[in-house]
């Protein structure tokens, strides 16, 4: 329409039902095109192969195809690091290429696009057991689907039909819902079943019903890509250049561990846990080491939600900037709650709940629950901190607790009474000091070489520190902060706002530590360790369904790779 010679003194409204009408088509429109571009950017941040991969599978690894990012990674570390790195991925190769003839190089790597995934299903149900007189029959392997794209698909067939792999060997064919299976069954505990989708995707699994599996799932069986809550989740940590992407479904993964663990698990553990739907991980190569960007996410029907309070802000300023290691969160108390609901289930126990409330009452009489968390609702930290120069050799750290207590009074009056048991019960020698003017308390057993320091920061911080003398190195303010140090800085970068909590750890200097007894760390593990210069976490909770965690591993810069052993 062509605009108005004169203006009008009042402008003509349209009729109601018509406004509404526009608005409501203006509404649903919209709505559709952004459901449309949402559900698109989701599809587009899946793994490749997710509508293959059962919604049950309890485990995805889609590694990238390019060797460039590989040969990037093997450039990082020690000599030592980089041959133990170096032995890792030769096993990888042999165990799903080597041992079924395949060489990623001659086979694969002339037609194959740019990711592959890997799905690890649940261990199928059942025992075999042997006709009398036999021997006994080895447990089926792992269920696992290989998912590979086809970029080429002439290139694909062409390679395909001339490899050693393919020609050799005693192939046999099937069909199965109108999808042609090959397979070749070489003993019980080693086979290979692959089929083609559409010329787009080659699936390989290592036996027949894990293949079977897959295809039911193309057919319309529910698949990962059907997952609820999984392509938002993949958004948030969506990476173009990501080297590898991680889901583990722990509903599943607790059912599984839960039925092969020795150690029965509570039916109202299992019920916490089933209100999870599930992990998400990406690794993405930086010059200077690998950032993993994670995310973890309840059900949208689940009665547990997360506390949207991020409260970890100041422990970093707290500790000194030399400090060896740190772990800090918001609420000590809530973190506690958290571990021990889901600790029967969890393979990795950190410390045993019930051992710790045990142990806490036999040697000082005192209740976990009700006379220590009770007050320890604030912040907390437990780091190293190194020992000051002229500290005797055999004390070359300390380790130091910290908690923002929400109830001061209660909080001396247990700490009082821990001093009256470390004197009357333990024979401590318990003395007030002061430190730059500030009062703290020292227990100390000189004929077994024990000192322990407590007091208070800011009047709401209890500390407590076990080791060497440090309280001086952050009373009444360290001189440099934690938070200013800029590896700690560079490993703990994240573009998440408000934090739940981080952890630091100097790897380069914790293992030059001597005479620490905490962290004697075996050879095997210590070769893979001295790569790393630092690892960095950042927590944070997102949505009372989401949780976020940022991780920067900081390597050291190697040799020139060579060829795999």
């Amino acid at each position: 329409m062509n605009a108005p010679t004169k203006p009008r003194p009042q402008k003509q409204k349209p009729p109601l039902p018509l406004t509404i009408g526009a608005a409501a088509a203006l509404v649903a429109g919209g709505s559709i095109a952004f459901w449309a571009l949402t559900r698109q950017q989701q599809l587009n941040v899946m793994p490749v192969g997710a509508s293959a991969i059962p919604q049950d599978a309890l485990m995805v690894v889609s590694v990238s195809t390019d060797a460039g990012k590989w040969q990037q990674l093997r450039e990082f570390g020690t000599p030592r690091s980089q041959a133990a790195f170096d032995q890792s991925l030769a096993q990888l190769r042999d165990r799903f290429l080597k041992s079924r003839n395949l060489d990623f190089q001659r086979d694969i790597q002339p037609w194959i696009g740019k990711e592959v995934t890997m799905a690890f299903l649940a261990p199928q149900a059942g025992v075999n057991v042997p006709p009398p007189g036999q021997a006994a029959i080895p447990p089926n392997p792992q269920p696992t689907v290989m998912i590979l794209p086809i970029a080429d698909a002439l290139k694909a067939k062409e390679v395909l039909e001339q490899s050693p792999a393919t020609k050799d060997g005693k192939w046999t064919e099937r069909d199965y819902k109108g999808v042609k299976i090959r397979e070749n069954q070489e003993s019980p505990t080693q086979s290979a079943s692959i089929a083609v989708l559409d010329t787009t995707q080659v699936l390989v699994a290592n036996n027949p019903s894990a293949i079977e599996r897959a295809i039911d799932t193309v057919k319309g069986s529910p698949s990962l890509s059907q997952t609820p809550g999984f392509g938002d989740a993949l958004s948030q940590i969506q990476s173009e250049d990501a080297i590898a992407r991680l889901y583990v479904n722990i509903p599943a993964a607790a059912n599984t561990s839960a039925a092969n663990s020795n150690r029965p698990v509570p039916p109202q553990t299992l019920a916490q846990l089933q209100q999870n739907q599930g992990l998400a991980a990406t690794a993405t190569l930086a010059n200077e080491g690998i950032q993993f960007k994670s995310v973890s996410w309840l059900k949208p029907d689940s009665q547990r939600k997360f506390d949207t309070s991020n409260n970890a802000k100041m422990m970093p300023t707290r500790l000194p900037g030399d400090t060896l290691m740190m772990a800090s969160g918001g609420n000590l108390q809530r973190f506690w709650q958290d571990y021990t609901q889901g600790v029967s289930a969890n393979p990795i126990q950190f410390v045993n709940p019930e051992a710790l409330r045990q142990g806490l009452r036999t040697t000082i009489g005192l209740d976990l629950e009700k006379d220590l968390l009770n007050w320890m609702q604030g912040e907390y930290s437990l780091s190293l901190v190194p020992a000051p120069q002229g500290a005797p050799a055999n004390l070359p750290a300390s380790l130091v607790f910290m908690v923002q207590t929400n109830d001061r009074r209660a909080a001396e009056d247990t700490l009082k009474k821990l001093d009256g048991v470390m004197a009357n019960k333990y024979a401590f020698k318990v003395e007030e000091s002061k430190i730059e003017g500030q009062s703290v308390v020292n227990w100390s057993l000189p004929a077994a070489n024990v000192n322990i320091t407590r007091g208070w920061l800011d009047g709401d911080v209890a500390f407590l520190s076990l080791g060497a003398p440090v309280a001086g190195s952050f009373l009444p303010k360290p001189p440099t902060t934690l938070a200013e140090n800029e590896l700690f800085r560079k490993s703990t970068q994240s573009q998440l706002g408000a934090k739940n909590g981080h952890f630091f750890v100097d790897m380069d200097r914790v293992l030059k530590l001597q005479n620490f007894p905490l962290l004697q760390i075996p050879a095997a593990n210590r070769a893979m360790l001295e790569g790393i210069r630092s690892i960095g976490v950042t927590a944070a909770i997102t949505s009372d369904r989401t949780s976020r965690y940022d991780v920067f591993v900081s390597l050291q810069k190697g040799n020139p790779p060579g060829a795999l052993p």
